[in-house]
């Protein structure tokens, strides 16, 4: 199976040009490579569009630009919609400008999630690779935790095949099957930049299996070691809008979760607050963010409208 799979892989970027150069290197040096990969350009000004227009890599490479800027919520929307629709892929391998998967990534990943189906008959919905920073260590940002509440077999099963039960992960490496997108269709686009990846693979994952592997690693390139916490500045109101939305307008969570999540998160917002040099800008995302999280996100298509014709993924449930 993991030779025949389609894999497509999908990458958004915005503005990182030299970054980019670097995770197409890392996609396209791998011991199994992607049969298509598929770049969203969110209307860069850079010089990311003329770097895309001349690029010519070892790999098919389908780039999509945007006209406007619909942030990293966005951009997977139109990649992961493009990877089904257009290429006809069996997983989608997902991941922002400043990842840089290493040369096992995709392998192992594929090679875990063939393994899991193996041994339970069930396939997984997606497959995370271990995060680290520019030095090898674990990225805080990317940290994923056990699943709380799975089954004893369940762990077992994962931990044969050298993988962890998780409940989310971050878009940095993570291998979803196209079943999953085609039963619970796309990311929302409205998000715009934070906390789209855990409202939508904890929604795929609700009643699947999420799993992740220490063997399938990418690198992170973020400026700073840090957690989401390390003063966001005026990116926190997507913190605090988008995580509210997830609590009360989504269904990736079950309400237990709901209410661990969420005392969670207000205390690493009272942490972020408390620790931050100018709080005034933090105060002001939080309130902003919790007025405009009373009022549910747009639908992908109203967020999209005269920026690309986006399709329907969804397929009806035999």
């Amino acid at each position: 199976m993991t030779s025949q799979a389609v894999v497509v892989a999908v990458v958004v970027t915005y503005n990182r040009r030299d970054l980019l150069q670097t995770t197409l290197e890392g996609i396209t040096a791998g011991t199994r490579v992607p049969n298509a990969i598929v770049v969203v350009d969110n209307a860069s000004t850079d010089g990311t569009a003329e770097f895309l227009q001349q690029y010519q890599g070892p790999v098919t490479t389908d780039v999509v630009t945007l006209n406007a800027n619909v942030g990293g919520a966005g951009g997977f929307v139109v990649g992961m919609e493009r990877a089904v629709l257009d290429h006809n892929a069996d997983h989608v391998w997902i991941m922002d400008d400043d990842t840089e998967p290493q040369p096992a990534a995709l392998r192992e990943a594929l090679d875990v999630s063939e393994a899991y189906q193996q041994q339970t008959s069930e396939a997984p919905a997606f497959i995370a690779s271990r995060v680290v920073w520019t030095d090898g260590r674990d990225h805080p940002m990317n940290r994923m935790r056990p699943r709380m509440g799975a089954s004893d077999d369940a762990r077992s099963a994962a931990a044969r095949i050298g993988a962890t039960q998780i409940r989310s992960a971050s878009f940095v490496s993570v291998l979803i099957r196209a079943e999953e997108i085609k039963q619970h269709g796309l990311p929302i686009a409205d998000y715009f930049i934070w906390n789209d990846d855990l409202e939508y693979t904890a929604r795929i994952s609700r009643r699947g299996t999420a799993l992740t592997t220490k063997a399938s690693v990418a690198n992170h390139h973020t400026k700073v070691f840090g957690d989401a916490g390390a003063d966001p500045g005026p990116r926190f109101y997507y913190e605090v809008r988008n995580k509210l939305w997830v609590y009360t307008r989504s269904n990736a969570l079950a309400p237990w979760e709901k209410v661990l999540f969420t005392g969670a998160s207000l205390r690493n917002w009272t942490r972020t607050i408390a620790a931050s040099s100018n709080r005034k800008v933090l105060l002001d995302g939080l309130f902003k963010g919790l007025r405009h999280a009373l009022k549910a996100p747009r639908s992908n298509a109203q967020v999209l409208h005269g920026i690309y014709s986006l399709r329907d993924v969804q397929q009806p449930v035999r």
